[in-house]
């Protein structure tokens, strides 16, 4: 065991020197995301939709929001779903690119840091058992572990459960989306009855999977819920 432990920082030396970091938008060495890549990702700005946070035109009222109630507190996403963040969650996501977790919850710290959000907890949102089984990790686990160790907030992985293998949501309307998420979650206990939830996601579309989890968090007794995502579908 001991030798193991020595060995590993010289085995993630030769990894870095052998196959070094590169930026999945411009391709230079030395980081997933380099820091004009970063600067120039889309950011989500005023106005948006207090509730879903999807981005608004001046004087638009969310369309989404004003034909049906969330049990979610809010839906945050510091950016739009497109270009290189879109590219970098979806190698994230599909292409098993598990090292870009540490730069995208980076990118959330930032923003929690511009715009706290109360949170006593950050619960991930979950995948089926046989999705896991299949593609061997949960992204949003992933990002929401990062993301613990830089604002010290705990994650709660095992008491929200999901219990519907939902179909892929790519290619649904907002109205299917909404009733295939529909009853998928359940807290499997109380553990987080009077808590302040903050869930994690990678991409937020209309914001029906995060809402499907806020209800099932409610009636496990969470106290607040809120979202928070990566990047959003405009």
């Amino acid at each position: 065991m001991g030798i193991n432990i020595h060995l590993r920082p010289v085995g993630r030396s030769l990894l870095e020197f052998l196959f070094p970091s590169r930026c999945v938008g411009c391709g230079e060495e030395g980081a997933f995301l380099c820091a004009d890549c970063r600067g120039a990702l889309p950011s989500i700005q005023s106005p948006f939709c207090n509730i879903c946070g999807r981005p608004l035109s001046p004087g638009e009222p969310c369309p989404d929001c004003r034909r049906r109630q969330l049990e979610i507190n809010g839906i945050r996403a510091p950016f739009r779903f497109e270009g290189v963040i879109r590219d970098a969650i979806h190698k994230l996501k599909y292409q098993h690119f598990r090292a870009l977790a540490p730069s995208l919850a980076e990118l959330l710290a930032g923003y929690l840091e511009g715009r706290p959000l109360a949170a006593d907890v950050l619960v991930p949102v979950p995948i089926h058992s046989r999705r896991l089984r299949e593609r061997g990790y949960n992204q949003s686990a992933l990002l929401a572990k990062e993301l613990s160790k830089l604002v010290t907030i705990p994650v709660v992985e095992d008491c929200l459960f999901r219990l519907k293998n939902t179909s892929s949501q790519t290619k649904a309307d907002a109205q299917m989306r909404r009733r295939n998420v529909s009853g998928a979650f359940l807290c499997r206990d109380r553990r987080l009855e009077g808590q302040r939830v903050l869930i994690i996601d990678d991409v937020c579309t209309t914001g029906a999977t995060l809402d499907s989890c806020a209800v099932a968090l409610r009636r496990g007794g969470a106290s607040l819920v809120w979202g928070l995502t990566v990047a959003r579908e405009a």
